[in-house]
């Protein structure tokens, strides 16, 4: 039999199956997977502080992982699928389909997100309010309502398949709401550290931070790259994305950088849509 060459080799390859995350989320890192897993270093357990989709925790090839949220509806929300994803698909899977598609319902369930101290019940509509919202956006008024308007979508569809299949994931998973310094300070020999904190902003117009009820300004900007650097001098490598700015760059100047370009898909504006520089940069 004849040695196939490198081109039928490519053409044989099968891309990896990724499994997507059920959420809506601005900045979300699905579509720059292969930029991010191959730099990721191996280790036996990933570490990650900024949860959001979790897409990267989802789809790195490690046996454990740890990942943590300051959002603590985030972290519930994965918890109760966790706990018991059969009876999570079918009652939220019940506010699809069309009936509650319309700004009354939205807001009636809203306010009840609000006010409600279950937290499954929570979780379920916090499902619904991602796919319904406007822009998929997840934010918080400064009394920490959930204050996101109706998005008037023909058909938000229910990610069943996506969220049964993270469920498969995250059995290797623990899922912790704390801080970025506790969940790094959490950190091993042997673990890898993925960061994904709210960017630093491309200008002064763009400064949006709303992914919880705290801001993530310069300070905690900072005090990250600070966290990293003690990480790395343990032995655990860090790696950090954000924008490509020469603030970014400036905070972490003794890091090894990648740079790539991402298109932008969540913005309230089409025009501003286009494609954003980021960064990885990472620590060891």
């Amino acid at each position: 039999m004849l040695a196939t060459t490198l081109r039928q080799q490519e053409l044989f390859a099968v891309e990896p199956r990724r499994v997507r995350p059920f959420l809506k989320w601005a900045g979300g890192k699905f579509r720059v997977l292969d930029q991010i897993l191959h730099l990721l270093p191996p280790g036996r357990r990933l570490v990650e502080p900024f949860a959001g989709s979790a897409a990267v925790s989802l789809n790195a090839d490690f046996p454990e992982a740890l990942v943590a949220d300051f959002n603590a509806d985030l972290v519930s929300l994965y918890r109760s699928i966790q706990m018991d994803t059969a009876r999570f698909v079918v009652e939220a899977g019940a506010l699809f389909g069309g009936k509650h598609n319309n700004r009354e319902s939205f807001e009636a369930l809203r306010a009840e997100f609000n006010e409600s101290g279950d937290a499954f019940r929570r979780s379920i509509i916090f499902v619904y309010l991602n796919r319904h919202g406007f822009n998929g956006l997840c934010r918080y008024n400064a009394k920490g309502r959930f204050n996101v308007p109706f998005g008037k979508y023909d058909n938000p569809g229910f990610p069943q398949a996506e969220i049964e299949a993270f469920a498969d994931a995250a059995a290797r998973m623990e899922f912790v709401h704390q801080g970025f310094a506790a969940t790094m300070d959490a950190a091993r020999e042997g673990d890898v550290i993925y960061c994904d904190p709210p960017y630093v902003p491309l200008s002064v117009t763009s400064n949006f931070t709303s992914y919880s009820s705290g801001a993530f300004g310069f300070a905690e900007q900072k005090a990250l790259a600070e966290k990293a650097r003690e990480c790395a001098a343990l032995g655990i490598p860090v790696v950090i994305s954000n924008h490509n700015t020469a603030e970014s760059r400036a905070l972490y100047q003794d890091a090894e950088i990648h740079t790539f370009e991402v298109q932008r898909f969540i913005s309230s504006k089409a025009s501003t849509r286009g494609n954003a520089p980021e960064l990885l940069a990472i620590f060891r």
